[in-house]
């Protein structure tokens, strides 16, 4: 019976059309070849100089000396002569403190020393009879002994109050704050009627005799920062009056409030620059380009940053790795110091996913 049920199948097989049991075009199993894809378009940026305002930095024009003023006492400020921006010779009244109590405190030291030198000739004129009298016999050797212990004590006295005036009459004069130097007000802490602490500061005072640019960078920015890189300073309101500044230090310890790290650049004798004014950096000589990418373009190879360089010929390109030279990153923007070229096509995303030689298709705007 089975066999006979296989036959009957395999006679109804060959009567259809071998037609019959194609499959579907949709299932693609047919026998052509695939048809091969196109490469996959890429995000780029063309290397180009962005001009200053985009590659520079803020930053002011400091004094190289600088002191925050304060008093060395105690008291109630009744007066300040100076005003933000004042220039000031050296030796110049800058501000005053109340000096009753001061003075009352010099009055009673000084009736403190009248007091004790009273004490202290009572006790020599004491121990001189005593000695004249143990001399001849009169008085004991415990007469003589007490006399001198109280004279020893009496000198003590005088000591401390003279001392005490001294400190009385150097804190009077505390109440006069002078310049120590000729010099601009470059910061007013302090209004006249507060009461301020010793040490408190009130102003500060900077010297005009050297100047200095300084600019604020977060860590991340001053990893690959040379120690003697070079920056062009300007204004933003004379951008064609530019001066050459060298980096001179860089502060050990980041600020606590912003993390930043604080740049010293030394300015020429001729810069025209006054204190306290605004002013926009780049890193670079005037003319140099400077030329930037955007930080996830750098890719590391070999222990060295590289980027993708794309060779095209028409909408389809080529990749290769190109070793480049990287400087101060900032705000997402690395510096590229060798390797590339203005009109450069350098791939700024998915870096990780090409490999050598590999073709890729149109450019992508970022």
């Amino acid at each position: 019976m089975i066999r006979m049920t296989v036959l009957a199948c395999a006679a109804m097989v060959a009567a259809f059309p071998a037609a019959g049991f194609e499959l579907p075009d949709w299932l693609g199993f047919r026998g052509e070849a695939a048809t091969e894809q196109p490469p996959r378009p890429v995000v780029t940026e063309i290397v180009e100089d962005r001009g200053d305002d985009a590659r520079s930095l803020p930053g002011t024009i400091a004094s190289k000396t600088q002191v925050t003023m304060a008093f060395q006492t105690l008291g109630r400020m009744i007066s300040r002569h100076v005003e933000l921006g004042d220039a000031v010779e050296q030796g110049a009244l800058l501000a005053e403190l109340a000096t009753e109590d001061l003075a009352a405190t010099t009055r009673a030291a000084t009736a403190a020393v009248d007091a004790a030198e009273v004490q202290l000739s009572t006790a020599r004129t004491t121990l001189e009879r005593t000695q004249a009298l143990a001399g001849r016999g009169v008085a004991s050797d415990a007469q003589l002994e007490q006399a001198q212990r109280a004279m020893a004590a009496a000198q003590a006295t005088a000591d401390q109050a003279n001392s005490e005036l001294i400190q009385a009459q150097d804190a009077e004069g505390f109440a006069r704050m002078t310049a120590p130097f000729a010099g601009v007000v470059s910061a007013v802490y302090e209004a006249p009627g507060a009461v301020v602490d010793a040490g408190g500061p009130i102003l500060q005072l900077s010297a005009e005799d050297g100047r200095e640019a300084l600019l604020d960078l977060p860590e991340s920015a001053l990893a690959a920062l040379p120690d003697n890189a070079v920056f062009t300073i300007w204004q933003r309101s004379a951008p064609e009056r530019t001066v050459t500044a060298t980096l001179d230090r860089i502060e050990p310890l980041a600020d606590i409030a912003t993390r930043t790290r604080r740049l010293h650049l030394t300015l020429p004798a001729d810069a025209p620059f006054r204190l306290g004014t605004l002013i926009r950096a780049r890193v670079g000589t005037p003319g140099e380009p400077a030329l930037t990418l955007p930080d996830a373009a750098i890719f590391q190879q070999d222990g060295q940053p590289h980027v993708w360089r794309v060779s095209r010929k028409g909408e389809i390109g080529q990749v290769q790795p190109v070793p480049v030279g990287i400087g101060l990153s900032y705000r997402g923007r690395v510096l590229v110091t060798d390797g590339l070229a203005i009109g450069d096509e350098v791939v700024i995303r998915g870096v990780n996913s090409l490999e050598p030689d590999q073709k890729v298709g149109r450019r992508v705007e970022p």
